[in-house]
């Protein structure tokens, strides 16, 4: 049996970005000991559909397909930036889609894993455009566009979330600890393990409870290992933090 590996909030734009070298090493390292890996959300920094032709969407399913093709379970989480990633590229890349919540168990323990902007609900202004963009029919119609549109109304929609996100207080950017304990209350888990703050940590709860938060790729590479006899380790920012 093989290590557990965790990632989220990539934010890849380019084959050319060095951000994609760092997913490249990271997963030239999942191939080594890995058994399976956990995307969970954000792994670009816009999806624009299965049928996008920009080169970085081919370069990071061959990446993923090779993974595959050794043996190692690969799962995606939707996040705020890549939820038009569909069935099609699913299967190119061996890719297993999860639900918005996925419940799985890491030898004694048990793991809920989501991307991380639900449990932001303070953030009143983007759960509605969040309602908007998982909206089947939204997205139906989004799909129909040719790719240029599509590409002008994700070049639009970075900036928009860029002035929010200045310009929203640091506080409501960050999980509600109230949604926090009713997910922990709701799902029976030990553990929560999201990404999309880009505040990584681990935060120590009540009794066993434990919610780890990864980093964003963009500052430097972070995932979490969970080896096989359980040991874990967040790696953030050249730092290992141990799971206990």
């Amino acid at each position: 049996m093989g290590a557990i590996y965790f990632a989220s909030d990539l934010h890849l734009t380019a084959v050319e970005d060095p951000i994609f070298d760092r997913f490249s090493a990271f997963c030239r390292r999942v191939a080594k000991d890995g058994q399976a890996l956990y995307l969970l959300g954000d792994v670009f920094e816009a999806y624009l559909g299965d049928d996008d032709d920009d080169p970085l969407v081919a370069a990071v399913c061959a990446q993923l397909r090779a993974l595959a093709d050794a043996g190692i379970a690969l799962c995606f989480t939707h996040g705020n930036r890549d939820f038009l990633l569909g069935q099609a590229y699913a299967a190119r890349a061996g890719l297993r889609l999860l639900d918005t919540q996925e419940l799985v168990a890491l030898g004694s323990r048990r793991a809920l894993l989501l991307h991380g902007d639900t449990l932001c609900t303070d953030d009143v202004e983007y759960q509605g455009i969040r309602r908007q963009l998982r909206d089947p029919h939204w997205q139906a119609q989004f799909l129909a566009q040719p790719l240029p549109a599509r590409r002008a109304f994700a070049a639009q929609a970075r900036a928009q979330s860029s002035a929010h996100t200045a310009s929203a207080a640091a506080e409501i950017m960050d999980v509600n600890a109230q949604a926090v304990a009713a997910v922990f209350a709701q799902s029976g888990a030990d553990w929560i393990i999201h990404g999309h703050t880009h505040r990584p940590a681990l935060h120590r709860l009540e009794g066993q409870r434990r919610r780890i938060v990864l980093g964003d790729w963009p500052r430097a590479a972070s995932w979490l290992r969970v080896a096989a006899d359980g040991f874990a380790e967040l790696c953030f920012e050249g730092r290992r933090v141990v799971v206990d």
